[in-house]
């Protein structure tokens, strides 16, 4: 029998602790597992040999009920470049002795297009020097669902959902006062426009208020947006803008890059953005003048557990098993996936991917779910999107607050 480990890596969400529950309960079915190690702080907590015991930690039905439900990365995360093996194999050679110190014949790892990355370099290694001992899967996670090789990611859903719940309720705000305002709201998504999108699940639901919705797969032009305001305000008192975080000018240039400072960049190279609902704020209010405020979602659309898809955290699950699944059976350099059955109701079916068609790709809005003004989304998108927030699961509470489980 071999040992399987399992990390978590890249940003939090609030599903990613289910497709760990996922690893843990099929681990614990296999006759080919015995011990399960949990690696504190992804890749560079395997390098560091931060490992717990998950067998323990994670003993209960009620436990594992508990890791479902509880947001963010419980293992706890990194955002860690390995080198390139071609020029400096130390690192994975340290990788490689540390598993064989430890009987890991299986590792999973969590995440989205950098942690694919480290799946794709590590298999690789081992596939070139002869290491078929170790075999080396993908867990797919990421609310920004531009993972390729899979129908939507883990953890989008929820977010998603939260998005949706977030724009209805301020649609009830907006609309107390009997004066023309505007509220901007930014959501995360460095290059893909998924998550702004889900905020035209809630449009017309509640009201009449209209929807500005601004994706960055489609170049954004001030002058435009401002006019696309002004028209909403002469035909209603009120107008809810929902914008990407990287949305972009003709020339490439982030929007946001016009706030004061510098921006800045994290280890793989990607920008860090922020502030794109505060350039739209001053400019509604130099040139129109209204009432006007804008909204960073930032953290909390990842991490809230008080509202999360059923749908999500039960795929997550799934994903989590069939990420074992894959490994058992032999296989490596895979990542464990889902795809929509054509069916007149939804449904899925659990598959594997290479982990080459994955690693470094980064799968946007199709243009043409984006409407002809560039300021909406079509049914297309609608009907790809609502299958995704069905159902609804919470956190569990003690006593009035979040209770969560602690694992590390």
């Amino acid at each position: 029998m071999k040992n399987l480990i399992v990390a978590q890596s890249g940003g939090p969400t609030s599903a990613i602790n289910a497709t760990l529950a996922g690893v843990i309960v099929e681990a614990q079915k296999s006759k080919e597992i015995d011990k399960i190690y949990g690696a504190c702080y992804g890749i560079q907590g395997v390098l560091e040999e931060k490992f717990i015991d998950l067998n323990r930690k994670a003993d209960t039905q009620d436990k594992i009920e508990m890791l479902k439900r509880t947001p963010a990365a419980a293992l706890g995360s990194c955002r860690f470049k390995l080198e390139d093996p071609e020029k400096d194999d130390t690192q994975f050679r340290q990788i490689v002795d540390i598993f064989h110190k430890y009987n890991i014949g299986y590792f999973i790892y969590i995440g989205g297009n950098d942690s694919m990355d480290t799946v794709y370099k590590l298999s690789v290694y081992c596939e070139k020097n002869g290491i078929d001992d170790i075999k080396v899967i993908g867990g797919p996670k990421t609310i920004d669902n531009d993972l390729c090789g899979i129908d939507h990611c883990p953890g989008f859903g929820s977010a998603a959902k939260y998005i949706a719940t977030v724009f209805a309720e301020l649609e009830q705000e907006i609309n107390v006062y009997e004066t023309k305002s505007v509220i901007i709201v930014e959501m995360m998504g460095r290059n893909a426009g998924w998550l702004t999108a889900a905020a035209a699940l809630a449009e017309k639901k509640n009201g009449k208020t209209p929807y500005l919705i601004y994706l960055e797969e489609r170049t954004f032009s001030m002058e435009k947006f401002i006019s696309d305001v002004k028209e909403e305000l002469d035909a209603h008192d009120t107008v809810l803008v929902a914008v990407s975080e990287g949305v972009h000018d003709e020339e490439g240039r982030y929007i946001c890059d016009t706030l004061p400072g510098e921006s800045d960049t994290d280890v793989f190279g990607h920008s860090m953005l922020s502030g794109t609902g505060r350039v739209l704020e001053e400019e509604v209010k130099n040139k129109i003048g209204c009432k006007v405020r804008s909204i960073e979602l930032n953290l909390l659309q990842r991490c809230a557990s008080h509202i999360m898809s059923e749908t999500d955290i039960n795929e997550s699950f799934n994903l989590g098993q069939n990420a074992v699944r894959i490994a058992v059976s032999g296989e490596s350099g895979k990542m464990s996936s889902l795809k929509r059955i054509p069916s007149d109701k939804y449904e899925v079916e659990y598959c594997a991917v290479d982990i080459a068609n994955v690693a470094n790709l980064e799968k946007k809005v199709p243009v043409s779910w984006i409407n002809e003004t560039g300021n909406g989304v079509t049914e297309e998108m609608i009907d790809y999107l609502l299958p995704l927030i069905q159902g609804e699961l919470s956190c569990f509470y003690d006593n009035g607050v979040p209770d969560y489980i602690v694992l590390k």
